[in-house]
């Protein structure tokens, strides 16, 4: 890992979407992923109890040697990106403005929608930054609490699932959105149920504009061998499952605690 890693955390496996995004597009650089399994979800935590858990994820990180970090978690995101810039000595990259950044561009009608955990849906993060790049816009907000577990529970094409994708998305329809922000790294993994039960909707998943935005922060292109690794704070099956579909392959993923840093 000479030179330096990117590193990755989120609350759990969602992040794993972004740490795709960021290898398809960047295959030679080394990256570090750790998702705080023990403490998932962040969505229902207060904003104090989510910046020190935040804090933690990065100072862990930072004992490989970052040269960036990449906060995959919306809450993270909405909630802790500036304590974290404040704390670290390399860039820090949130998820929520190159979601909103795609979000404009994509709308036609300026009826954006938004949804996310309880704790980003309050911050008004994603409509704040929708809006300052376009005051004209419409932005719909939408807390779904219950997504997040049935996701780390695998149930992705679940009837269950699909009555709760249901439920929380009716709504959106009749406000005519036309673009909805899957404001939670979890939530891409629901696309194809969200696409085929509101094919009206054009969906915002802000892995591959994060990943963009990386490569642009980078001052070159690394030489590196592409290794990444992969921790958690809690190992379970249902993460290794759930994370060799989103890779696409098997990979070895190690448990560490944070006394250990």
């Amino acid at each position: 890992m000479d030179g330096g890693v990117i590193g990755v955390f989120d609350s759990g496996v969602g992040g794993l979407t972004v740490l795709k995004a960021i290898r398809d597009l960047l295959p030679k650089e080394n990256l570090v992923y750790f998702g705080d399994t023990a403490r998932v979800p962040y969505g229902t935590k207060s904003p104090k109890t989510i910046v020190k858990y935040s804090l933690e994820n990065a100072r862990l990180l930072s004992s490989f040697n970052l040269k960036l970090l990449v906060v995959a978690c919306n809450t993270s995101s909405a909630h802790a990106l500036e304590a974290l810039r404040r704390e670290l000595p390399v860039p820090v990259v949130g998820v929520v403005e190159p979601g909103a950044k795609l979000a404009v561009s994509s709308s036609k009608n300026g009826k954006v929608g938004v949804i996310g955990t309880e704790a980003t849906v309050k911050s008004d993060a994603y409509k704040r930054a929708i809006l300052s790049i376009n005051p004209s816009y419409q932005v719909f907000q939408r807390a779904c609490p219950l997504l997040v577990p049935l996701i780390e529970e695998g149930w992705l094409n679940d009837p269950i699932t699909a009555q709760v994708v249901k439920r929380y998305l009716s709504p959106f329809k009749e406000l005519s959105i036309d673009t909805l922000v899957l404001g939670c790294t979890h939530y891409p993994l629901l696309k194809g149920l969200i696409k085929e039960l509101f094919p009206e909707f054009n969906l915002i998943d802000s892995a591959k504009a994060v990943a963009l935005t990386v490569k642009e922060l980078l001052s070159s292109s690394s030489d590196g061998g592409g290794s990444v690794k992969v921790l958690v704070s809690d190992k379970t099956e249902r993460f290794e499952r759930i994370a060799k579909m989103i890779m696409g392959r098997d990979i070895t993923v190690e448990e560490v605690s944070f006394d250990k840093e």
